[in-house]
């Protein structure tokens, strides 16, 4: 119902139209209607607005012709440089699976040297300094050894994460610190021996990262990543009862990545490389001058000379 308008004294009720009266009488909003007079006004207001309008649309075409052209000329550039670049790259392809190949022999041809000097030097040797050396080898990761031990993997974690559960929440990839964090681990647990990948692990090793490439002492590895220990028997249970094995258990429920923990009977570890030795020289001590003082002493009366040790460095 229509509210009443309430007037001043004396005077008659007026009352508002309904609503719904009011709709249906004029169904159209009144928008529409000034729009629709805008449109007449600028359609009468003369040619000048017209060719304003029409000088504008042509602008608007000529930007976007000479847009088209510049993209089609980049297009045949980028395409007419491709041919090069893929000769590049296919060149640097083959040189790195050349220079790999050439390591890989080299390396072979490393190992057998060092088996034949290991032969000559034991026969060389008496019964007793060959046993004690290889001792020493095996202790320093310098010889090749076998026995019963643990197998840690860790893999990176599959593309497809799980919303649900919350897979991928984290770093999806086996990073270097856990590699760090399993060998450190094994060590303390009692390993003897430990492997990565078949990269021998010595008191000097370095496991780093270089981009997504893993290194082992400077030698790439790649996943699925088995830390192979060999050790006493309590080995596996000390650990699984480590702070890092609960840490990697946990890094793996919640990314996704792949930790296992398995015992494995007779495992061969290969030798780490020689190692390069570095030797130390003594400083050379500065010559004392004709006069009794030596060279750059407070108070020598002869240029000041400086002496740099010879040996200092590498």
């Amino acid at each position: 119902m229509s509210a009443p308008r309430l007037g001043k004294p004396g005077q008659d009720r007026v009352y508002a139209p309904d609503f719904l009266t009011e709709l249906f009488r004029n169904p159209l909003d009144p928008g529409y209607a000034d729009a629709a007079a805008a449109r007449r006004r600028s359609a009468e207001s003369g040619p000048v607005r017209g060719w304003r309008a029409r000088s504008s649309r042509t602008v608007s075409l000529v930007v976007v012709v000479m847009l088209g052209f510049l993209f089609a000329v980049a297009y045949r550039q980028t395409m007419a440089d491709e041919p090069g670049r893929s000769q590049a790259r296919s060149g640097l392809v083959t040189q790195i699976k050349e220079r790999e190949s050439q390591t890989d022999r080299l390396s072979t041809r490393a190992d057998q040297l060092r088996e034949e000097v290991s032969r000559q030097r034991d026969a060389a040797l008496s019964g007793s300094a060959a046993a004690r050396l290889r001792n020493l080898e095996a202790s320093t990761g310098l010889g090749r050894v076998r026995g019963d031990g643990v197998v840690v993997r860790l893999a990176d974690a599959p593309d497809n994460a799980d919303a649900v559960t919350g897979a991928g929440a984290g770093p999806p990839r086996v990073l270097y610190s856990d590699l760090q964090g399993v060998a450190n681990a094994l060590w303390s647990a009692g390993a003897e021996a430990i492997a990565i990948n078949g990269q021998r692990l010595t008191s000097t090793s370095t496991i780093r990262s270089a981009g997504e490439a893993m290194l082992v002492d400077f030698r790439p590895v790649t996943g699925p990543y088995e830390v192979s220990a060999i050790g006493p028997g309590s080995m596996r249970r000390k650990f699984e009862a480590s702070r890092n094995a609960a840490l990697m258990r946990e890094v793996a429920q919640k990314t996704g990545l792949s930790f296992g923990v398995r015992e494995s009977d007779d495992l061969t570890l290969p030798a780490a490389a020689e190692p390069q030795l570095r030797y130390a020289k003594p400083s050379v001590s500065p010559s004392p001058s004709a006069s009794g003082v030596r060279s750059g002493s407070p108070g020598s009366s002869g240029p000041t000379t400086t002496v740099s040790p010879s040996g200092g460095g590498r």
